[in-house]
């Protein structure tokens, strides 16, 4: 993959060179612009969803690996170009490591964020704030070309969930979970350092020598 000088893409007669581009599969605003946060430092456009032809993606399994290759697979096969999927959530130790790959699944399909935040406190109201709110948060991305390329990495943060909601940046659990090192919950973080510490950086990062292989888009 030629054409990238140290400060990234550059203009050959007029053309741009050196970039490729991959598609987003996931339908969430924030974690799409998580995603576009999260590799503004390489030669790679990431690119929405939301002006392509409805994918229809396969339903979600229990396994987080699984649930990523399937979404970048769906859309890799529907558009004929790279994706980019990734499957996360979080494990709490006093639940038995749930409600991880079901997070966003958690408390039946009439919740939204909120609602399961309140689902999840309800469940730890009778444990201590002490080791059994011990959590995690996981992700596992998917990389997989239009020819079946798939590269897979895993990123993990450790933490452990607060009494109540505290911080309005971020989405999901951020509000409840309190990363190791900090003292305020991921939603109070802000974004600068949620994309150093998070599960997703952490797994993006280990991902990055296989999206630096993403060929030049050709139009």
């Amino acid at each position: 993959i030629g054409g990238n000088g140290p400060e990234g893409p550059r203009l050959d007669d007029g053309v741009l060179v050196g970039r490729g581009r991959v598609f987003a599969a996931t339908s969430n605003p924030g974690k799409f612009e998580e995603f576009r946060s999260l590799l503004a430092g390489l030669s790679v456009e990431v690119l929405s969803l939301a002006d392509q032809p409805p994918v229809v993606f396969p339903e979600e399994g229990t396994e987080y690996e699984a649930n990523a290759v399937a979404k970048a697979r769906a859309v890799a096969e529907a558009l004929g170009e790279w994706a980019l999927a990734d499957d996360s959530g979080l494990e709490v130790d006093a639940l038995g490591g749930a409600p991880g790959p079901l997070s966003a699944r958690y408390g039946g399909p009439g919740l939204d964020d909120s609602g399961r935040v309140v689902r999840l406190l309800g469940a730890l109201e009778d444990f201590p704030q002490a080791q059994a709110r011990g959590a995690r948060f996981v992700c596992v991305v998917a990389l997989v070309g239009p020819g079946g390329e798939q590269a897979i990495a895993r990123g993990e943060c450790a933490g452990r969930i607060l009494a109540s909601v505290r911080g309005d940046e971020g989405f999901g659990y951020d509000p409840v979970f309190q990363p190791q090192g900090f003292e305020g919950s991921m939603a109070e973080l802000g974004p600068e350092v949620k994309d150093q510490i998070s599960h997703r950086a952490r797994a993006f990062a280990e991902l990055a020598p296989a999206l630096a292989e993403i060929p030049v888009a050709s139009d």
